[in-house]
């Protein structure tokens, strides 16, 4: 006799494409061979209410899973793992500074940004070529050169996976932090990214020896490599799509690309340290680079410090190690790489050392960026 839990899988199949034993290897970008028991796309919202109303009549493991540019699996996934892969990009309001702009949570980040950045809409360009969805950009509120994501969302749309109920989050209600926000911490596993909202700015010129006002923000220049990536490229007056040159640039030129050696980008967050640690580490480590920032909260009056995890680990000699096939790359210590075999716990295990090694010799315990699934 057939059981009510297999029949609902059926019913489930034929209603959703759902497929068996499907390789993982091609979407996820650290591109280990693992497989899920079961696998299905959500193309639009209906979709996306579908799968949850089976998933509670079905009891096993969900995972979304976007692009797979975050994760790092340490075996094959037992249950039902679902590709959100809703496309489209819209015009909420616009005026003259400033368009809203929504994007489909399934939206390829990269390609949204050169969207943007075709369109003369300034904001994102420095977070250009990272990897992942649009979905997925607010949950860890992606960052690069001196930009994060959070300084241009209006809104995320969301649907509960508990109620099926649709709600909308402000930017203030997404509580966003350094790589956090409410979808790491208090709504983890508790929503669906549906769609984002971007409040972006109509473009305008900067030039390279002093930003100048452009709408009610300002082309971001002054950090890393950036504004002298800008001059190797004989840059004077940059538009935005000459920072998205550059940014893109630099990023091929320090970082693996996945379709060549597996990684997931960035593997630890740069830590943030208090003033009294700081002072403590500067006494024995002069040339530890820093970058003084406040926590943003006017109760608090503490200074803190952003440090590179990438010297942290280099000092503790680990930039372009390998065992086996699992490493890290020669020219970003931030990234662990698969160089073809390696396995998920083979890279967690090398993680957890590179861990060790920074908290003994600076006190200062690195987080992951990565998700690890196991």
């Amino acid at each position: 006799m057939i059981s009510r839990s297999f029949e609902l899988i059926l019913t489930f199949r034929n209603a959703m494409h759902l497929d068996q034993k499907v390789s993982l290897k091609a979407l996820h970008t650290f591109g280990m061979e693992v497989e899920a028991r079961y696998f299905v796309e959500a193309k639009t919202h209906s979709e996306v209410l579908t799968l949850l109303n089976y998933r509670h009549m079905i009891h096993m493991p969900i995972l979304f899973l976007g692009c797979g540019s975050n994760v790092l699996f340490t075996r094959n996934f037992g249950g039902i793992v679902i590709r959100i892969n809703s496309k489209g990009i819209v015009i909420r309001d616009e005026d003259e500074n400033h368009v809203h702009v929504t994007a489909e949570a399934g939206e390829n980040w990269d390609e949204f940004v050169q969207h943007c950045v075709d369109r003369e809409w300034s904001g994102l360009e420095n977070l250009s070529l990272i990897p992942g969805t649009v979905g997925a950009s607010p949950i860890q509120n992606i960052g690069a050169y001196g930009v994060e994501v959070k300084d241009t969302i209006e809104s995320v749309q969301v649907i509960e996976i508990d109620s099926g109920k649709q709600k909308r989050f402000t930017n203030a209600e997404c509580q966003f932090g350094y790589r956090d926000s409410i979808f790491k911490r208090a709504l983890k596993g508790k929503v669906i990214i549906l769609n984002v909202t971007f409040r972006l700015n109509k473009t305008g010129v900067t030039g390279l020896q002093g930003d100048r006002v452009m709408g009610n923000s300002l082309l971001k220049l002054d950090y890393g490599d950036l504004r002298p990536e800008l001059g190797r490229m004989g840059v004077i007056e940059p538009t935005i799509s000459d920072v998205r040159a550059a940014v893109c640039s630099i990023r091929r030129r320090k970082l693996p690309d996945p379709a060549e050696i597996g990684n997931a980008g960035s593997f630890f967050k740069n830590p943030v340290i208090s003033k009294k640690l700081l002072d403590s580490l500067q006494t024995g480590f002069p040339e530890m680079p820093v970058y003084l920032q406040s926590p943003g909260d006017d109760a608090v009056s503490e200074t803190f410090a952003k440090i590179p995890a990438a010297w942290l680990i280099e000092q503790c000699g680990w930039k372009g190690y390998r065992s086996g096939d699992a490493g890290v790359h020669p020219n970003q210590p931030l990234v662990l790489v698969n160089y073809g075999n390696a396995t998920g716990p083979q890279i967690l295990g090398l993680a957890n050392h590179i861990i060790s090694s920074v908290e003994q010799k600076f006190g200062i315990r690195l987080e992951t960026e990565v998700n690890v699934i196991g």
